[in-house]
C-alpha cells in the first residue's frame, strides 16, 4: 500500500436500455488518453454519494438518480492512494456537453462493447458486478438534525427545534436526498424530525407525511407497531419503486432499521442509512453515511 494521504473520489456505473439494448456511459479523457467510467474527487464536506452524481454530470451532461453502491476500487497514485466509491445509476436527462481539457468524448455502448473498450481492468470489474445486481428502491432512514438541548427548553418537547448547527445539517442533507431521487418524505410528528427534511421536501415541493407513531412519546412504548410501520411503508416503497426517505428518533431508530433486517448502529443527528430495497420489499444493500456538518 501506497504511504501518503488518501484520495476520496467517486463515480457512477450509468446504465440504460435503448432500442432493447442496454448501454453503459463512458468517458474519454484526452490527458491520459484511456476511456473510464465517469468519476471525480469529492469536493470538501461532500457527501461520496453527491460526488458520484455530480461528477458524471460534469463528465458528461448526464444527469443521474442512484440506486445501490457497488464494489469500492483502491490504487497507488504519486501523493499516496486513491479510493473510488461506485453506485449504479439511472440516467434522468442529459444535454450537450462540449468536449475540453478533462472529457473530449462521451459514449453509450453495449457492455460488451464498453468492456473491450475500457482502458483498466479494476474498472471493468465494476462493470462487471453492476450488470449483475437486480434492480432496487432506495430507502433512507435518517435520524433528525441537531435540536436544542431538553435542559433549555421549556415547552412539550414534541415541539422542540433543531439548532442553527441542525439547520445547516438539514440543507446538507438536500443533495444526498436529490442523489437517490427521494420522492416520497415521512417523518415523526415532532418538530425537530419534520424541520430536519422540510428543505428537501421543499425544494421539491413535496409534502412531510408525519407519522406520531415514529415519535419517541408514542414510539417507544409501541416498537412492534413501530416494525410494523416500517416494513409496510417499504414495501409500499419498493412495490412502487418510490425513493422514500424516514427521519425518526433515537429511541425508535433501532427498531427502525431492525424492522428491516439491518444490524443496529449508533447514528448521530443527520446521520443517514439507505436500504437498498428489492421488489419484495427486502434490504439487499446497506450504505450509512455521517453528517457533514
Amino acid at each position: 500500500m501506497s504511504r501518503g494521504k488518501l484520495i476520496e473520489a467517486a463515480g457512477t456505473v450509468t446504465l440504460r436500455d435503448k432500442d432493447g439494448k442496454r448501454q453503459v456511459l463512458l468517458v474519454h479523457r484526452p490527458s491520459y488518453d484511456d476511456w473510464s467510467l465517469p468519476k471525480g474527487h469529492l469536493e470538501p464536506d461532500e457527501y461520496e454519494a453527491v460526488a458520484a452524481g455530480r461528477e458524471t454530470w460534469e463528465e458528461t451532461g448526464t444527469s443521474v438518480e442512484l440506486g445501490r453502491p457497488v464494489r469500492t476500487i483502491r490504487y497507488p497514485v504519486s501523493a499516496g492512494e486513491k479510493i473510488v466509491h461506485y453506485w449504479l445509476a439511472r440516467p434522468v436527462a442529459s444535454q450537450h456537453r462540449k468536449a475540453d481539457k478533462e472529457v473530449d468524448k462521451v459514449a453509450w455502448l453495449t457492455p460488451k462493447a464498453a468492456m473491450k473498450r475500457m482502458t483498466y481492468a479494476d474498472e471493468r470489474a465494476v462493470l462487471e458486478e453492476a450488470l449483475e445486481l437486480g434492480p432496487t428502491t432506495p430507502f433512507l432512514i435518517v435520524r433528525h438534525a441537531k435540536a436544542m438541548d431538553r435542559k433549555n427548553w421549556s415547552g412539550r418537547d414534541q415541539a422542540r427545534p433543531i439548532t442553527s448547527r441542525g439547520r445547516k445539517q438539514s440543507k446538507m442533507l438536500i443533495p444526498l436526498l436529490e442523489s437517490f431521487g427521494v420522492a416520497t418524505v415521512y417523518s415523526s410528528t415532532s418538530t425537530r424530525c419534520v424541520q430536519t427534511l422540510q428543505p428537501y421536501a421543499r425544494r421539491r415541493d413535496l409534502d412531510v407525511h408525519g407519522w406520531s407513531l415514529l415519535s419517541e412519546e408514542v414510539g417507544e412504548p409501541n416498537l412492534h407497531d413501530v416494525g410494523k410501520l416500517m416494513r409496510r411503508l417499504a414495501r409500499e416503497a419498493a412495490a412502487g419503486g418510490t425513493p422514500t426517505a424516514v427521519c425518526g428518533h433515537r429511541p425508535v431508530l433501532p427498531t427502525m432499521l431492525e424492522s428491516l433486517g439491518i444490524t443496529n448502529r449508533m447514528m448521530q443527528t443527520a446521520a443517514t442509512v439507505i436500504a437498498h430495497l428489492d421488489p419484495s420489499g427486502e434490504a439487499v444493500a446497506v450504505e450509512f453515511h455521517r453528517p457533514r456538518a
